[in-house]
């Protein structure tokens, strides 16, 4: 009936949830070996490296979008994703607690929004 293609599994879709599936793979490194897992590497060094990382992945991504390379900003913007997913949990902070945050922002002004945390 159907060709090999079709039988394969599917990819799954291209949306934000790849963060949540992300996020349960760098939760899985903590404690894993350092020498076969980069993730577990970024634990043995610390929430100091982990920041740094996230921090000089910011910068690339915004030297890239600078520069106008959309392919080279989007290979840093992962990586920053990457890096900040490590660092929220290494700290025990659940993505859900960012989406929130975002929900409860939405449709608010970022005007707005910046002065409510003033009050």
């Amino acid at each position: 009936m159907g060709d090999k293609k079709s039988a394969e599994k599917a990819p799954a879709p291209l949306s934000a949830e790849v963060l949540d599936r992300l996020f349960v793979t760098v939760q899985g490194r903590k404690g894993a070996d350092p020498e076969t897992s980069y993730t577990a590497k970024l634990y043995s060094r610390g929430t100091a490296k982990i920041a740094q990382k996230v921090g000089e992945e910011a910068v690339e991504a915004i030297l890239e979008a600078v520069r106008g390379d959309k392919a080279a900003l989007a290979a840093e913007s992962a990586d920053l994703l990457y890096h900040l997913l490590v660092l929220w949990a290494d700290l025990g902070l659940d993505p859900a607690e960012v989406w929130i945050k975002l929900a409860q922002r939405e449709g608010t002004s970022g005007i707005d929004e910046k002065k409510s945390r003033k009050a």
